[in-house]
C-alpha cells in the first residue's frame, strides 16, 4: 500500500481538508496560491528542525514548532498553549525523508567527534549526552513516528484536526500520509 498521497492538484486534496487551514497550506505551498493576509495564527504546524526545509505559506498563518523530527512529545505544553490561547483547531504534522533522527545509533561516533570538537566538551560528557537522550529522541521510521503522533495527538486534544505530512527533500514538496495501514 503506498505510505504517501501525491497532491499535484487542488482537486487532489482530500474533502476533509479542503477549505481547511490544512488545505490552504498544501495550496499554498504546491500550488503557490498567492498569499491572502492573516492576523492570527490559523494552524500549528509540527515539523522538523532540518534546514532543508522551507514552507512556502504566508505571515502571521502558522505557529511553527521545530524540533529534531518533528517530535512534539516534549513541546507538548506549547501545543497546548496554541490551542488554549492562539485559538487553533488544526495542526499539522510534517515529517520528511532522509531524517537525522532515524537512526541515530549510526551517528553516535559523529555526535560524541563533533560535541568534543565544536563545543568544546569531553568525550566522556559527549558519550554520557548521547546515552542519556538518544533513544529519547530516536523517531525510527518518519513515516510510522509521524502517524504514531498524529494518533497520540488526536487522543489528546480530540477536538483537534491532525493532518499527517511528509516532506520530500527532493522535490520540496508536501505529501499526505496514508493512515489505512
Amino acid at each position: 500500500m503506498k505510505r504517501t498521497f501525491k497532491i499535484d492538484q487542488v482537486a487532489d486534496i482530500p474533502r476533509k481538508y479542503k477549505k481547511t487551514p490544512i488545505g490552504l497550506l498544501l495550496e499554498y505551498h504546491n500550488f503557490g496560491r498567492a498569499f491572502d493576509k492573516y492576523t492570527q495564527a490559523q494552524l500549528l504546524i509540527g515539523m522538523c528542525m532540518d534546514n532543508r526545509k522551507h514552507l512556502r505559506m504566508p505571515d502571521n498563518f502558522a505557529f511553527i514548532i521545530r524540533s529534531g523530527g518533528g517530535n512534539l512529545r516534549y513541546s507538548e505544553f506549547k501545543v497546548s498553549y496554541a490551542i488554549a490561547v492562539g485559538g487553533i483547531s488544526h495542526i499539522v504534522l510534517i515529517g520528511h525523508n532522509q531524517c537525522g533522527m532515524v537512526n541515530l545509533a549510526a551517528r553516535k561516533e559523529q555526535f560524541i567527534k563533533g560535541l568534543v570538537k565544536n563545543a568544546g566538551w569531553r568525550k566522556k560528557d559527549a558519550v554520557d549526552h548521547f546515552e542519556n537522550y538518544a533513544m529519547m529522541f530516536e523517531i525510527g521510521n518518519e513515516v510510522d513516528f509521524i502517524l504514531s503522533e498524529t494518533k497520540r495527538l488526536r487522543v489528546r486534544y480530540p477536538k483537534v484536526s491532525v493532518a499527517p505530512m511528509l516532506y520530500r527533500i527532493e522535490d520540496n514538496r508536501l505529501y499526505l500520509l496514508n493512515e489505512d495501514q
